[in-house]
């Protein structure tokens, strides 16, 4: 997991972020102290998270928690949802991001701005950009929510 993380940072950020962090030979270490600690350590219990594999290779990873936003409170926050280039457009996003949010909950995120690719696949999804926007390992990233109704009831 923590290999298929780096490789997709260095794939998505390279430009946007500088290579030193991205080719740092520290980096993926730091990458499977985050996957042990957020398969393993209780505070994560309610993140869900899953793995998209194809001929017994890992090509992509997500993981979902509660929300920490209060802008989305009660919303599911996908933390991460990342797949290897290759299989770009092959289904995999898609079933990472159903298998940790379900398609009629409610949810946040964070993006990565210019990222038009990954954008373009949550505005699939339902997410909308809100206007919020931060610095985050220092690239620019945008908030989209996916809001949800709950169906009406039946009179």
């Amino acid at each position: 997991m923590a290999d298929v993380h780096v490789r997709c940072w260095q794939e998505t950020y390279r430009g946007l972020m500088s290579d030193a962090v991205l080719d740092d030979p520290g980096f993926p270490a730091a990458r499977e102290r985050f996957w042990t600690a957020a398969l393993t350590d209780g505070r994560y219990r309610e993140n869900r998270t899953a793995v998209v594999e194809r001929e017994g290779e890992l090509i992509g990873v997500a993981m979902s928690g509660p929300s920490l936003d209060a802008a989305a409170a009660g919303a599911r926050h996908l933390y991460l949802l990342y797949v290897v280039t290759p299989a770009h457009g092959t289904g995999a996003g898609q079933a990472l991001l159903d298998a940790v949010i379900d398609p009629v909950e409610s949810a946040v995120l964070w993006v990565a701005d210019p990222n038009p690719r990954a954008q373009a696949f949550y505005r699939k999804h339902g997410f909308v950009a809100d206007g919020a926007v931060q610095v985050a390992d220092g690239i620019r990233e945008i908030r989209m929510i996916r809001c949800v109704q709950a169906p009406s009831p039946v009179l």
